[in-house]
């Protein structure tokens, strides 16, 4: 256990230690704001949607049922992707978008293709989803660990996909199914059991 704790703590940015007055948006009234730019997915990620794509493709809108016009070809370098180079998904004007264009899989109800279709097959929901996606909106910190934005910054953000919350919720709380699905059921307990003990910690020293 005290090796996990330590990847753990190799993957996981002290930040996500804290409690904050932040709790997730409400899908039924953002309607997937995060999805205005579109995101940028690991090759080896896009690859796997494409030999997906049958299952995929009766989820998509109707005017992007074109595989080959899901991602644009321009690749770039990113030293926390699997490959190391990443490609971005297409992004289509969106009239019911609140930011007026989309990523291609998304969907007027605010929820994303790739997810809907996964669900629909049996799947896991995140089966598809592109690891930047899952992630959202927490982020990498230079050192590839998981973090989050100052709380300050992210609920004065419009469209934001965290929104102030009336008491301090955990931070691990908060983003429980992003930790459970990245770290594994063990290493989120190995994580639970980390910020449980800096808790005890700072409880003693008031």
């Amino acid at each position: 256990m005290t090796y996990l704790k330590n990847k753990i703590t190799d993957r996981v940015n002290p930040r996500m230690f804290r409690s904050e007055r932040l709790q997730r948006c409400r899908l039924s009234e953002c309607r997937g704001d995060c999805c205005i730019f579109g995101v940028w997915v690991d090759l080896r990620e896009m690859e796997d949607i494409m030999q997906n794509a049958a299952l995929i493709l009766p989820y998509m809108p109707e005017d992007c049922q074109n595989p080959g016009e899901w991602f644009v070809g321009v690749e770039d370098n990113d030293p926390h992707s699997p490959t190391g180079r990443v490609i971005h998904t297409g992004v289509e004007n969106r009239l019911d978008h609140s930011g007026g264009t989309a990523c291609v899989f998304w969907l007027p109800d605010g929820k994303c293709a790739l997810q809907v279709a996964a669900g629909a097959n049996g799947l896991h929901p995140w089966r598809f989803k592109p690891f930047y996606c899952i992630l959202h909106p927490l982020d990498l910190d230079e050192q590839g660990r998981i973090t989050l934005d100052e709380a300050e910054e992210m609920v004065h953000t419009t469209g934001s996909c965290v929104i102030p919350a009336e008491r301090p919720i955990p931070l691990i709380e908060t983003f429980e199914p992003e930790f459970r699905y990245l770290l594994g059921e063990k290493g989120f307990e190995a994580l639970k059991e980390i910020v449980d003990k800096c808790n005890d910690e700072t409880n003693s020293k008031e």
